[in-house]
């Protein structure tokens, strides 16, 4: 994989996905990410040339290193960001089954977490300019 700029792919169906896309762009220094709804046609197909699949219930990043699921993408995604959040990287030390074990639980809530999320209003221009179709 030579994934420039970063790609994460997420579950566009999901309030709390998008809040995380939402968050990502407002920290993201480097303007290093760009964002694909699994849903989309952009999306379905970099899963399928990663051979993933659907990702149920997995943030995906892209990246140079290949495609990261679960724990690992997120974490990579936060090392990427600005501080505080790039000092969660010190997670990866945790054997991955621990940290997909407490991914697998928020994954499983998230749906019931947003229905006590307020709605998210549309994307400004610039995080447009970086979702992929």
């Amino acid at each position: 994989w030579s994934v420039v700029p970063l790609i994460v792919i997420f579950d566009g169906d999901c309030l709390f996905c998008q809040r995380s896309v939402r968050f990502i762009h407002r920290h993201d220094p480097g303007n290093l990410f760009r964002f694909a709804a699994r849903q989309s046609p952009a999306g379905a197909r970099l899963l399928a040339e990663g051979g993933i699949g659907l990702a149920p219930n997995s943030m995906v990043l892209l990246d140079e290193a290949g495609p990261w699921l679960r724990s690992d993408a997120v974490l990579r995604i936060a090392s990427r960001l600005g501080r505080p959040w790039a000092l969660a990287r010190v997670f990866l030390l945790i054997p991955r089954p621990l940290r997909d074990a407490a991914y697998a639980v928020v994954a499983a809530i998230r749906y019931r977490v947003s229905r006590y999320l307020p709605a998210c209003e549309l994307p400004d221009a610039a995080l447009r300019a970086k979702i992929l179709d």
